[in-house]
């Protein structure tokens, strides 16, 4: 097995190789001059199509979350019993990320966004089928939360190893923000119109999926037109393991990207829970139902995309770690204003400032980790970045626990001082470290 100095010098080789065999890393531009602006790395044609995929991908998913939620709540109607739709999602996604980021790294990109496609198709079908002829159980519910888990491991490490293949470092903080605006996007309206279908009996929880199949239809068919993307073999000879081994001591080694990795793990298992609770928040906490539900999902999502369009048009690396840092705080913020809320309407506020916070938070780590490390590493690298979520599924369930034993309001309070204490602690490490360049050593 190569040792590390080998690694970190397959770097140079890696890139002289592409250049060689006359490989693009940045897509055709539908202009010959530099793309500046809000939407500047969608005059990348390739990367356009990417985008356009993801967002109707991302709308079958938000239809799928919503139905899956409310489900979940008419079978059970406990708070544990929601956090258990997580944990089988998180746990599905512990045991298959490290596999989806090595796939990314070794084989066509363009293939594995195509086979996640068929996966959530094959799975909104079955659950559909399920509601309708009323054979629905709560374990089909975790066995389909796990499937959108393994096609999230294979989906997210492909597509961001693809983004910064397709438009190069220049455009790169722009696109991946823009990633993240294609699926808030979908959450302002999806989520409201899949809380709304639901309570229409002749379309129900089965027609949203019945529409996310259709929708994940038309994503796998954009998918087909996009490029074969680059497949950068560095260590052809290692095994999968060895290759996700080698990137943890790629990621050890450089302490930005280390810090990046555990600060994302411990803000968006403690912070992102808080969709889960989401539809006892609108029934249990304000009456409000399943459109309650819809709309604070879709008032996560306004805030989301809002925070979106403003930093696409400031992204840049010099920035990225400020914006990083006021979005975690922000975060921490947004819970405990959701904790405190007296009404619905400041319910809606928070979920308004917590869907920006997480937006920015999640779209300045890809970005830091991408421009970071190097081209090979990427998708190894998105895959543990994604373990955070898995860590988010995972203590979605013992959350779901305590506030059945204390209350959503005083959880929401003990999440959100932990999402700022683990912010503050990543401020003070980058404050103590002199070098702004990216230590790459």
């Amino acid at each position: 097995m190569p040792t590390d100095d080998e690694l970190s010098s397959n770097h140079t080789s890696v890139r002289d190789v592409t250049a060689q065999q006359g490989i693009r890393p940045v897509g055709e531009l539908d202009e010959d001059t530099a793309p500046t602006g809000t939407f500047a790395s969608l005059q990348v044609r390739a990367y356009r199509t990417l985008f356009w995929s993801g967002m109707i991908s991302f709308a079958s998913v938000q239809g799928q979350t919503v139905a899956r939620g409310w489900l979940a709540k008419e079978l059970t109607s406990s708070n544990a019993a929601l956090g258990g739709v997580f944990l089988a999602f998180g746990l599905t996604m512990l045991v298959t990320n490290p596999v989806g980021g090595v796939v990314a790294d070794r084989f066509s990109r363009k293939a594995v966004l195509a086979w996640t496609q068929i996966a959530m198709i094959a799975s909104s079908v079955w659950i559909g089928l399920a509601v309708s002829f009323d054979f629905l159980t709560y374990w089909q519910l975790l066995v389909a939360s796990g499937v959108q888990a393994m096609v999230f491991a294979f989906l997210g490490p492909a597509r961001m190893a693809m983004t910064s293949e397709l438009v190069g470092p220049d455009l790169l903080p722009n696109a991946v923000v823009l990633g993240q605006l294609s699926a808030n996007s979908t959450r302002v309206i999806g989520p409201s119109l899949a809380g709304i279908a639901i309570g229409i009996s002749w379309i129900g929880s089965d027609g949203v999926y019945y529409v996310a199949a259709v929708l994940s239809a038309v994503a796998l068919w954009q998918v087909l037109q996009l490029p074969d993307s680059n497949s950068l073999r560095v260590h052809a000879g290692q095994s999968p393991i060895e290759e996700f081994s080698a990137g943890i001591r790629y990621a050890r080694r450089h302490r930005e990207v280390r810090l990046l990795l555990i600060t994302s793990f411990v803000v968006v298992m403690m912070a992102f829970p808080y969709n889960a609770f989401l539809p006892k928040v609108a029934d249990g906490l304000f009456d409000e139902g399943s459109k309650g539900y819809g709309y604070l999902s879709g008032a996560s999502a306004v805030g989301a995309v809002a925070v979106s369009l403003v930093i696409a048009r400031m992204a840049r690396n010099d920035l990225a770690w400020k914006m990083q840092s006021v979005s975690g705080l922000a975060f921490g913020l947004g819970l405990f204003l959701l904790a405190a809320a007296p009404t619905f309407l400041l319910a809606l506020a928070a979920a308004v400032v917590l869907g920006g916070a997480a937006s920015g938070f999640t779209a300045m780590n890809n970005t830091l980790t991408l421009t970071l490390s190097d081209l090979e590493y990427h998708g190894r690298l998105q895959s543990l970045m994604m373990l955070s979520f898995s860590g988010f599924g995972i203590a979605a369930l013992p959350l779901g626990a305590v506030a059945d034993g204390i209350g959503l309001r005083s959880t929401f309070t003990g999440m959100g001082v932990v999402t700022i204490a683990a912010m503050l602690v990543s401020i003070t490490l980058r404050a103590r470290w002199t070098d702004d360049r990216p230590s790459m050593s």
